[in-house]
């Protein structure tokens, strides 16, 4: 009798009751932009306003793993944001709109920025915004961070092109109801129209046609984001063990962050004249170099 007892008491204190739950990184986030709210950051001013959507200051900073950034970066009319230069940092900024006087230093020169202008910031390169204009100046601000391995190479000089520069195109794999525009990728190829990047694998826009599809799709190394930039339709995101996709509303001003091996993919509206419009991030997550 007393070993029953001393066994019932052993079993009730490994019940999970006695042990709260942990709480672990989602499979998939989803972010309304236009209910997010500014959070400073290194390069804030009282002119520079950062709105994170992913990583740092993100409810869930954690869950991104080589992006560390992904947000909405405001400046003022006539105001600037504080140089940075980050040792192990990559970034790309896209222009959502922009007056002829908005401009970029990078390094001791100076670019203008127009609307849909896009490019891309190295490692270890000085770099900072201006808006000299009488109206404000929003940019998609992406970081992601570099391996401790990684070499460095010298600063490539410095590109900026804009979408109007760019060919629409299908991908090989992807249906023909959404067209690419392949903006920004890594350094070692030459399909993108800027090659610089170290671990961004792409960055690129997607144009769907009416009832259009990216098929639903994984990818074994990398993560990826949408921003739904205009349009609405049904988001792909993450499956339940039936092995069905899980299907979530999507509208313009909607990001969502899909985490290595995610389900991912995009159904647009099958109205006549439904477009849709997608900016998306895809970084590559390295395995660990600890393996227990």
């Amino acid at each position: 009798m007393r070993k029953l007892i001393l066994v019932t008491l052993l079993l009730a204190s490994l019940t999970p009751a006695q042990n709260p739950p942990r709480k672990i990184n989602p499979t998939w986030l989803r972010r309304d932009t236009t209910t997010l709210r500014e959070h400073p950051t290194d390069i804030s001013t009282p002119t520079c306003h950062y709105t994170p959507i992913f990583g740092e200051s993100d409810a869930d900073a954690s869950s991104p793993q080589t992006f560390t950034r992904f947000g909405l970066l405001t400046i003022d009319p006539h105001g600037s944001c504080q140089t940075a230069a980050y040792p192990r940092l990559e970034e790309l900024y896209f222009v959502l709109d922009a007056a002829p006087t908005a401009q970029l230093q990078y390094g001791t020169e100076l670019h203008p920025l127009a609307a849909n202008d896009f490019t891309y910031i190295p490692p270890t390169v000085s770099h900072a915004l201006r808006n000299n204009a009488d109206q404000p100046l929003r940019l998609i601000l992406v970081t992601a961070k570099l391996p401790a391995k990684t070499q460095i190479a010298p600063a490539p000089n410095f590109a900026i092109a804009n979408l109007r520069d760019l060919q629409e195109q299908t991908v090989g794999g992807h249906p023909t109801s959404v067209l690419y525009k392949l903006m920004i990728g890594p350094r070692v190829t030459r399909r993108d129209r800027i090659n610089a990047t170290y671990t961004i694998a792409d960055f690129f826009l997607m144009d769907f046609a009416p009832a259009g599809t990216n098929f639903p799709h994984h990818h074994e190394n990398a993560e990826e984001i949408y921003l739904v930039l205009d349009g609405e339709g049904q988001m792909s995101a993450g499956s339940g063990t039936d092995g069905i996709e899980g299907l979530h509303p999507a509208k313009s001003g909607d990001a969502y962050f899909f985490r290595v091996n995610c389900t991912v993919g995009f159904y647009n509206a099958a109205a006549p004249d439904a477009k849709a419009h997608i900016l998306a991030v895809r970084a590559y997550v390295p395995p660990p170099t600890d393996l227990d």
